[in-house]
């Protein structure tokens, strides 16, 4: 009895202290509560309380009806991110396959290749595609040089000096898959080189040729990375604005150069704007719930 007493005081002494040690390190999180208070709590109630009421600050509706004006601009967005999106997934699947297949000192090459353009800046990188697609740049220029606008007008009778490439849709979906590419690669990757090869072995063994191994064993195994990279492209194409800017020159609008514009441009109407970018705020969160709703049997996909 004496000794079941004494191990029942060393647990409770053992629970004390560690609830003591959680305690003081409980201390460490409250910075980070205070910066998510200040930071994102409190702009995204600013933000609510802007879209549900007027310019004098009575409770309105009126925000979101005006939105209907704009239901042109909604919709090129999403086609936008949504053909970005495509673009980078044909793009990256394959290559982050490629590299799980090579061997490791390929494989840190490839990851080096890969993140060192991320090492500039956002703005310097959109601007480079701008001298290049530019009516007099990089990319006119080389067609010009090796003979395609001659060669074109002959056979279309047509006298161009330059191809329209700056101030189009398909400039602005280009930045995005360039800028965004990685986002689709890595994930993906980083899946992919986990898969246990001795599932494919076994799939090998059992009689399974390479497409169908790929579709019933490395496909399923590989929808996490998928769904991940669709999220981290589809979120920020569709809610750029230095893209559309630089690239669409002003002239393929979206929804971030929308509220950009309420808020700082010449329409000024941060209560619109607001509404704009709760909607879209709730779009995007709608979204990610339905791809982590189609993931959540990616690990039970591959016995399909």
């Amino acid at each position: 009895m004496l000794e079941n007493n004494k191990n029942n005081n060393n647990n409770i002494n053992n629970n004390i202290n560690k609830n003591k040690r959680a305690s003081r390190l409980s201390w460490f999180a409250y910075p980070y509560v205070l910066w998510m208070a200040l930071f994102v709590v409190i702009p995204i109630v600013m933000m609510a309380v802007y879209a549900f009421t007027n310019s004098d600050f009575a409770p309105a509706l009126e925000n979101f009806a005006d939105m209907g004006t704009y239901s042109s601009v909604f919709f090129r967005s999403f086609e936008l991110a949504l053909i970005a999106t495509l673009v980078c997934l044909l793009i990256g699947y394959p290559v982050s396959y490629f590299m799980a297949q090579e061997g490791a000192g390929f494989q840190r090459v490839a990851m080096a290749m890969i993140m060192l353009p991320m090492w500039m800046n956002f703005l310097l990188r959109t601007y480079s595609w701008m001298s290049i697609l530019e009516n007099n740049g990089l990319l006119n220029q080389f067609l010009k040089l090796i003979g395609v606008f001659a060669l074109w007008n002959k056979f279309t009778g047509q006298e161009i000096e330059y191809f329209r490439m700056l101030r189009t849709s398909g400039a602005v979906v280009l930045g995005m898959v360039y800028n965004y590419l990685p986002f689709m690669i890595l994930p993906i990757y980083s899946v992919l080189i986990k898969i246990d090869n001795s599932l494919i072995e076994a799939a090998r063994d059992l009689g399974a040729d390479s497409g169908l191994v790929f579709r019933k064993v490395i496909l399923p195994l590989s929808l996490p990375g998928v769904l991940s990279g669709i999220t981290m492209v589809f979120v920020p194409s569709v809610s750029t604005f230095a893209i559309s800017r630089l690239l669409g020159g002003g002239t393929r609008m979206m929804l971030g150069d929308l509220i950009e514009q309420q808020f700082v441009g010449g329409a000024y109407n941060p209560h619109l704007g607001a509404a704009i970018s709760m909607v879209m705020m709730l779009i995007v969160i709608l979204c990610m719930i339905l791809m982590n709703h189609f993931g959540e049997g990616e690990e039970q996909a591959v016995m399909l």
